[in-house]
């Protein structure tokens, strides 16, 4: 499980510059932007803050994310 004070201060690298970015946790295992709505994966927990990565599950519905994420490649 990831600390509660690392969520606090994670926001999404794509939104932070211009946006707030804020990430909503999501089944303790995806990120999702409430600006942009790229889903980062949290793997091993560990937040992966790629925005290459939050792109491949933009158009994923939140039910839909696959629980737990699929390794990565």
């Amino acid at each position: 499980m990831v600390d509660r004070e690392l969520l606090d201060m994670l926001r999404c690298p794509n939104c932070v510059q211009e946006k707030e970015g804020l990430l909503e946790e999501y089944k303790e295992t995806w990120l999702i932007c409430q600006d942009c709505n790229r889903k980062y994966p949290i793997v091993e927990d560990i937040p992966v803050m790629l925005i290459d990565e939050g792109d491949k599950w933009i158009d994923t519905a939140k039910e839909d994310l696959p629980v737990p994420p699929p390794p990565l490649t």
